[in-house]
């Protein structure tokens, strides 16, 4: 049993062995070289800088060591160098007086042994911290600085890496375009050097902008790139960077549980590194997903412990990211007061910045928060000023969000061409968002990436323990317990590599499921647009035809019934109440257009409290609308069609009849390639949630004649949750 444990142990820890094997050298190195000269303060030197990253701690305590010998033995350049690590080690821990301190301490001894690269990058930490401060024109101009050195000594290298900090500069003031001309021009000079760590960092930086601009499928695609390779190098700092990304792109997609996932691991890495800046980040992030989520308690939490580090290591960027947050969580509770103050603190921030995304999302958010507290002149003059801005840096989301407020503010009004328009706007927007090619994109790409690290796992697992049975199997051949250890080594690689093919195909299965759920968003959110452009043509044909009167009633009839689907089809359950709402404007429109055509009746059991049951939306609506589509096809005489809503035994019951031609009717008049699409993708949400909710749902249609009677009955067993029940 010995050697089985031995094999064991080899298998869980030589990753990490072989992951310090540089730093653990070049400790062998200096214990090997115990003179106090300059070769020993190199050495101290390049083990704090290996520690960049990895353990902060040993960074500071090589370079203190480094600095202290180095002024001992008047070793200018090590002086120099370690001030220079004492800088990097300040900037982790977001001290930029004491950074900025250290680096013109550097800089000024670089200066004096006149040493051109230690002068470079000098000038290069300058630069960062003055992009930290928010001085970024003083920034670009230290970095021009370093890349006129860099260039007169041939460190090609060098001259990329300041270009990719110009790049971020510019991205922080909005200039995407700027940003991500420098980002390809930094790209070049690594991909044709093959420096790997550097261009990874640059793909991570595009990936940054593609997610403001809206490019969420290629931010994701770089952001799993980048994932990759630094769990692969053990980069923490890389790793809770990306995980912070990969989680915002998540809640940009309304993913809140996936962006929750990632945004609580980099807050681990973060609080392992000790990096404050990155755990007030990682909480503010956080926060927004948990207000997404409606968790509003933890969501408090994050942003006020967030605000106060924030505060505490003065960084403007994340102090009005939290006010902003403050914003959004208060205006959820309907404290519309607090909100404004709290959005107007984030503006004030967002223009002391120059940042203009940021200034353009203040002022719609300002124009929201109006717009609840019924200032409409107010909350229209910060909506066309944060639309103008958005349009200039063309961020799809910004400008969606302008879009619809405008849409709001139009109606408000009585101007409703214009809101119509406004509203277009900003449904070809949200479309371009949400379109199914992006969804698809974006679930491949995550299945695809997940899948094929997993299978690199197992192959790395399956060959470093195949190497160590073997190395097991020769020793064993020179005693008497061959065959014994054999057979025992024999099931371990079993065993674990059936673990192995077991967790594969629990994840791929998990894959598919979550493809599943992303492919029913879609088709929900697809199921309006036939009938908003029949409602449009309908409309045109009563403006042609000089109907004034029934047109503007019909237009008013269709902005609610419109406002009220949209609302519900972004929000997983709805109240009852609501979704009946929908149905009953939708059938009163109908009537508009076919002069009081349809009886329609709702009876609602008196046990049933509508506002406290939550249900899936959209899943009665299509019933009626097959009914007037087809179910009266061709039938004169009274048109009824009657909702009963019943609560028996915990299930809540829905039955739709109608006493039009019967479904048995209809199935001879249609295709049967033309089957009805509602029936289809109610049946598939209805399992689906089923096991979300844990209230089994179901469906079933009937034609009326095997109870002798005329027309269809259409018995639903809906999956709900109540309010009420805690």
């Amino acid at each position: 049993m010995k050697y089985t444990f031995y094999v064991f142990l080899c298998f869980c820890f030589q990753i990490a062995w072989s992951q310090n094997t540089k730093i653990d050298s070049l400790k062998n190195e200096l214990e090997r070289h115990p003179e106090k000269d300059s070769v020993r303060v190199y050495l101290l030197n390049t083990i704090a800088f290996s520690n960049y990253g990895v353990d902060y701690k040993a960074l500071k305590k090589y370079t203190d060591e480094a600095y202290s010998l180095a002024k001992d033995i008047h070793f200018i350049k090590g002086e120099a160098r370690s001030l220079y690590m004492l800088c990097v080690y300040y900037l982790s821990q977001n001290n930029l007086e004491k950074a900025l301190e250290a680096i013109h301490n550097s800089l000024e001894l670089y200066e004096e042994i006149n040493n051109t690269a230690g002068i470079s990058t000098c000038y290069d930490l300058i630069g960062t911290i003055s992009n930290y401060q928010g001085h970024y024109d003083v920034s670009i101009s230290y970095y021009n600085k370093a890349i006129v050195l860099a260039k007169n000594q041939g460190h090609e290298v060098n001259v990329a890496n300041y270009l990719n900090n110009i790049g971020s500069v510019n991205s922080a003031k909005g200039d995407y375009d700027q940003a991500i001309a420098s980002y390809n021009k930094a790209l070049k000079i690594y991909e044709r050097l093959n420096v790997f760590k550097e261009t990874y960092s640059t793909i991570n930086n595009i990936a940054l902008i593609y997610t403001r601009q809206g490019k969420y499928s290629g931010a994701l695609d770089n952001f799993q790139k980048c994932l990759s390779y630094y769990k692969k190098e053990n980069n923490k700092l890389g790793i809770a960077s990306t995980l912070l990304n990969i989680g915002a792109v998540y809640s940009y997609l309304e993913n809140h549980v996936k962006a929750i996932e990632y945004r609580l691991e980099s807050l681990e890495v973060n609080k392992e590194l000790g990096d404050e800046f990155g755990m007030s980040k990682t909480m503010i992030g956080l926060s927004n997903s948990y207000v997404a989520t409606e968790d509003y308690e933890n969501a408090y939490e994050m942003l006020h412990e967030a605000l106060v580090i924030s505060k505490r290591i003065n960084r403007k960027t994340m102090m009005h990211n939290c006010y902003h947050g403050l914003g959004n969580l208060n205006s959820k509770l309907e404290k519309y007061q607090d909100a404004l103050i709290n959005f107007k603190e984030a503006l004030k921030l967002s223009e002391e910045l120059g940042k203009k995304r940021t200034i353009s999302k203040s002022h719609i958010d300002i124009g929201k928060t109006y717009y609840n507290l019924k200032v409409y002149g107010e909350a229209y003059k910060h909506a066309v000023k944060g639309k103008e801005i958005a349009d200039q840096l063309l961020v799809v989301e910004i400008q969606k969000d302008a879009n619809l407020l405008l849409s709001k503010l139009h109606e408000e009004r009585n101007d409703y061409k214009q809101a119509l328009r406004s509203f277009r706007v900003y449904k070809e927007q949200n479309d371009s968002v949400f379109n199914k090619k992006n969804i698809e994109k974006i679930t491949q790409l995550e299945y695809e990436y997940k899948y094929k690290e997993e299978l690199e796992a197992a192959d790395r697992r399956e060959s470093e323990l195949s190497n160590e049975v073997k190395v097991v199997s020769t020793n064993l051949e020179r005693s008497q317990q061959n065959v014994l250890v054999a057979v025992i080594v024999f099931l371990v690689v079993a065993l674990v590599l059936s673990a192995i093919i077991f967790y594969l195909k629990l994840r791929n299965a998990r894959a598919r499921t979550e493809n599943i759920m992303v492919e029913q968003k879609l088709l929900r959110s697809q199921m309006s647009p036939h009938f908003v452009f029949n409602a449009l043509s309908v409309l045109q044909g009563m403006v042609l035809n000089s109907e004034s009167k029934k047109s503007v009633l019909y237009l008013s009839k269709f902005s609610k019934l419109l406002r009220i689907t949209l609302e519900n089809s972004r929000d997983k359950m709805v109240a009852l109440s609501q979704e009946l709402l929908a149905v009953e404007n939708y059938v009163a429109l109908q009537n508009i257009e076919s002069g009081n055509a349809y009886q329609f009746n709702v009876d609602i059991d008196a046990s049933i409290d509508t506002s406290s049951f939550q249900i899936p939306p959209m899943l009665i609506q299509p019933f009626v609308e097959n009914a007037i589509e087809h179910g009266f096809e061709s039938q004169s005489g009274e048109k009824r069609i009657a909702i009963q809503i019943r609560f028996e035994t915990n299930k809540l019951i829905c039955i739709i009849t109608d006493n039009g031609i019967g479904v048995d009717a209809q199935k001879k008049t249609v295709n049967e390639q033309k089957k009805s699409l509602a029936t289809t993708i109610t049946a598939e949400r209805l399992e689906i949630l089923s096991k979300a909710t844990h209230v089994k749902g179901s469906i079933c249609i009937e034609d009326r004649k095997k109870y002798d009677q005329q027309g269809t009955i259409v018995t639903m067993v809906i999956p709900y949750k109540n309010k009420r029940i805690v």
